[in-house]
């Protein structure tokens, strides 16, 4: 038989050895240790003088000499741009990829003489300023309508330079970037302005007043035994205003080239209702009612997927218990409205484009705040005097309006006044009777045959949207 393979430890002998036998094993073994650990220390060694001479080349080179290098490199920048406009227009224009790096030195240097002191920069600034000046008025005696750009950009070059002898060197590159961006979608910009309509800057003004004005300033204190917040209440009129704008400014982008059902499924984002009630009109004009019940049916599936954003913004526990359902109902929704529409190919556009209606209203925006803290009172009161069945009821009931503001108030609730499997029940409830009302709205607005196609489907989502009460 073959004999057996030893294993054994470092300082265990094999039986049947003397004693001289046992100290060659140990000198053998720890010879092989200490050139192990020879090995390794001699690495080591070799790792750090790499490393020291690594170190020694960095501490060769000052770091003003690394700070001067940026300085050229983020000046060249700019200055490149303003040299291809240059060869481009082949009018007199300030500067190039020679002048900009100088301004941006000059800047350099006179903060770092000044030693932290803002005066000779400031004079430096302003000398500058004054060629600049001069060099506007030569270019507005070739060319009447004359911009300032390049001037700007000079100025701008200068001052990145005081910025990396601050050692401001984020802000510096920050700058140099947007500069050099700004300057090279010159054209992007101004077709932009030209396409966009002052109605929608002031929609944007508005936005900032809800958000950036308003909110900072609402006191974040609960009020009364119903927990009204303020902060809170504000904040859910920024959450719902933000999903509708952004929803409409996708509508907008879009122009109506994604026809009936891109309209439905991006309507859907602020106001299925809504959706609905403009799809069933339009559905009166043309005879397609495969085409607008199924984009009814899209938007209301959409509306589960924007109930999922605002409970994941202000109930978590809400969320982790309704996303599976609300996810699959979603889902069964938007397939069903593909198929649906497929069934005889109606994907063709509108003879006329959908011009959605601007959802920022600060009208608007003070009575969806109202009526959230008003559902907030009633949800509070339909459960302390009428329990399960009184919440539910008044579930029922508002789905025949826009059911944010009580999907909402029950969020702001749940887990404190309101228990979470009630309230997720309660929205439930609330989401399926509004698609059956948007269901009647359908049949009353559109034609016979889209009416009825578009009531049965949002009455099938309805029932099949009670299901997760039952599981």
């Amino acid at each position: 038989m073959p004999a057996k393979a030893s294993h054994r430890l470092p300082g265990q002998y094999p039986e049947g050895h003397g004693r001289c036998e046992r100290r060659l094993i140990l000198s053998l073994e720890k010879g092989k240790i200490e050139g192990t650990r020879g090995n390794r220390k001699r690495r080591k060694n070799l790792a750090s003088a790499r490393g020291a001479m690594g170190n020694h080349w960095i501490q060769f080179i000052p770091k003003e000499g690394a700070q001067i290098v940026l300085v050229l490199f983020l000046s060249f920048l700019i200055g490149l741009e303003r040299e291809e406009q240059k060869v481009i227009s082949e009018q007199y224009r300030f500067g190039g990829v020679r002048t900009f790096p100088l301004l941006g030195l000059l800047g350099y240097a006179l903060y770092f003489l000044s030693g932290g002191n803002l005066v000779l920069p400031s004079v430096g600034f302003a000398v500058v300023g004054g060629f600049l000046w001069q060099s506007y008025r030569h270019k507005l005696e070739g060319v009447a309508l004359a911009g300032m750009t390049t001037e700007l950009s000079g100025l701008g070059t200068y001052v990145v330079g005081g910025l990396v002898s601050a050692e401001k060197y984020w802000v510096a590159v920050t700058l140099t970037v947007i500069s050099v961006a700004l300057l090279e979608l010159k054209t992007a910009l101004e077709s932009l302005a030209k396409r966009l309509p002052g109605e929608e800057i002031l929609t944007f003004a508005k936005f900032l007043l809800l958000t950036a004005v308003i909110l900072p300033v609402v006191p974040n204190q609960t009020f009364g035994t119903f927990g009204f917040n303020p902060f809170k209440t504000w904040l859910v009129v920024v959450a719902v205003s933000a999903i509708s704008y952004g929803s409409y400014l996708l509508q907008v982008w879009t122009g109506g080239r994604g026809g009936v059902p891109l309209s439905a499924l991006l309507g859907g984002g602020y106001s299925s209702t809504l959706t609905t009630v403009v799809l069933a009109k339009r559905a009166r004009e043309e005879a397609r009612p495969h085409l607008y019940s199924g984009s009814i049916l899209a938007a209301s599936g959409v509306m589960y997927l924007r109930l999922l954003v605002l409970l994941v913004i202000f109930s978590r526990r809400l969320f982790d218990r309704l996303w599976l359902p609300f996810l699959l109902l979603a889902a069964t929704a938007l397939v069903g409205a593909f198929l649906w529409m497929r069934l005889l190919g109606q994907g063709a556009k509108p003879h006329e484009p959908f011009h959605p209606k601007n959802p920022l209203e600060v009208g608007a925006a003070f009575l969806f705040a109202a009526l959230f803290v008003a559902m907030l009172f009633a949800t509070h009161l339909a459960l302390l005097y009428l329990g399960r069945a009184g919440l539910f009821t008044l579930a029922g009931i508002m789905g025949v309006t826009d059911v944010d503001p009580f999907i909402l108030s029950l969020a702001n609730s749940a887990g404190s006044l309101t228990p979470v499997v009630l309230a997720g029940d309660a929205i439930i409830i609330a989401a399926a009777s509004n698609n059956l009302i948007k269901g009647i709205y359908a049949y009353a607005f559109a034609d016979r045959t889209t009416g009825f196609e578009s009531l049965g489907l949002l009455t099938a989502l309805a029932l099949v949207g009670l299901l997760p009460l039952f599981l």
